[in-house]
């Protein structure tokens, strides 16, 4: 994928992402953001990025000649960045509802022993109650 061809690409140059933005004309969180795979550079940007690196855009890509023949064009390019632009989304909208369902268990399991917790420093003596109301229900069903 893209993030790890770019931090691959830049890496074997010998750039360091603060680096590779200078000579981009961008911040370091800029590329920070591409190589962790939260956002992806704009056509114009990547084909920058490729002159750069000197590689070509479809390497960036993940394109092997095999797969499709290399496509430089700005239209071919805006096509491939808005299918990782896609996938992105798509990877973050599942990771969000991951963390949903994960808030919806530990938030009541959370509360729960909260209430525990605090019933047990509120009443001290719950392990005497019920240890009493247990013999008192042995004693009241086995008619001792």
């Amino acid at each position: 994928m893209l993030q790890e061809k770019l931090k691959r690409f830049r890496k074997e140059k010998g750039f360091s992402q603060e680096q590779l933005a200078v000579r981009l004309h961008i911040v370091r969180q800029t590329v920070s953001k591409w190589e962790q795979g939260l956002s992806v550079p704009d056509a114009e940007m990547l084909v920058r990025v490729s002159e750069v690196l000197e590689v070509p855009v479809a390497d960036l890509l993940g394109k092997t000649a095999e797969e499709e023949p290399p496509d430089s064009t700005p239209d071919s390019i805006a096509r491939e960045l808005q299918k990782l632009n896609e996938l992105l989304a798509s990877q973050a909208a599942a990771q969000a509802e991951r963390r949903k369902k994960l808030l919806a268990v530990l938030v009541p399991a959370a509360a729960a022993l909260l209430a525990i917790l605090f019933l047990a420093a509120v009443y001290p003596q719950w392990n005497r109650l019920f240890y009493d109301f247990g013999q008192n229900f042995y004693h009241w069903t086995h008619g001792v």
